[in-house]
């Protein structure tokens, strides 16, 4: 793999674009990666999704994503492990080795986060044979603490990292998303652990904007826009070993306004700058 040729569009980014769109896009602009949403691939049809990033020569990062595992009723703990099987056998369709989870809030009504956070280590218990039968390493993504209670009990680095701990890292490893995580007073010394462990899998950058947006979520941003220090951080993870492709993926309304092309050449010139120079 070439340095270069490490970054990946994560399709988040260009919301707008169809599948198809973004794999052309990706093929206009140089880009050799690309990491779907799950959303993008149903809309195509998985065999499709398939056969369309496969006859442009792409490879696939990444799938997002899987998770929401902390329900605490059977009847949602039952959909969860079945949609979950549904994105391992998707990833595995689809070439890529890595699926993404988001593990899941609070569920509605309850406080106990202890508890939540609990319910995903048996889920993930129940998940990762299944998985690696199949191929599949699940990645465990902490989530900005502004999204405990709806989207990600998981918060720090050092929380995925401790709960991967009793599965094989080929099975359970864990990601790293500048947004999220650039805040962590511990955010170098668990990069390093990852390293160790050899669970670091999976790097994303978009950078964290103020002001934060009435919907959070839309709070990403592209490099080099908001607070986040992209040569120290990539930095750490370069150190960690990790030599894997690079996604970026952004939520932001604005960018979504934007010509898909004119967003690709904007985020490759960003990352040769802000981001290649330090990986």
């Amino acid at each position: 793999m070439t340095e270069h040729g490490r970054l990946s569009l994560n399709s988040a980014t260009t919301k707008r674009w169809s599948l198809r769109e973004a794999v052309e896009g990706c093929l206009r602009a140089g880009i050799p990666a690309i990491a779907p949403w799950r959303d993008r691939v149903h809309e195509a049809g998985l065999e499709e999704a398939a056969a369309i990033i496969r006859a442009a020569g792409l490879e696939v990062s990444s799938l997002c994503r899987g998770g929401f595992l902390t329900a605490a009723d059977a009847e949602g703990r039952d959909a969860a492990l079945a949609d979950n099987q549904a994105a391992i056998l998707e990833a595995s369709t689809l070439g890529t080795r890595d699926l993404y989870l988001v593990v899941g809030g609070l569920p509605l009504g309850t406080k106990d986060v202890v508890a939540a956070r609990a319910r995903v280590g048996d889920r993930l218990a129940e998940l990762a044979p299944f998985a690696g039968d199949h191929g599949v390493r699940l990645l465990l993504e902490p989530l900005h603490p502004m999204y405990a209670a709806d989207r990600a009990v998981v918060s720090t680095l050092g929380q995925a990292l401790d709960m991967a701990a009793p599965f094989d890292p080929d099975d359970v490893a864990v990601a790293i998303d500048t947004f999220h995580v650039w805040w962590d007073p511990e955010l170098a010394e668990q990069i390093a652990r990852a390293g160790r462990e050899g669970r670091l899998a999976s790097y994303q950058v978009c950078d964290f904007n103020l002001p934060i947006a009435a919907d959070a979520l839309l709070s990403r941003g592209m490099m080099g826009d908001g607070v986040i220090d992209f040569p120290t951080i990539t930095g750490w993870v370069r150190d960690a070993g990790y030599d894997g492709y690079i996604e970026v993926e952004i939520f932001n309304q604005e960018i979504w306004d934007t010509d898909g092309d004119k967003t690709l050449a904007v985020m490759k010139e960003r990352y040769e700058e802000l981001v290649l120079p330090y990986a």
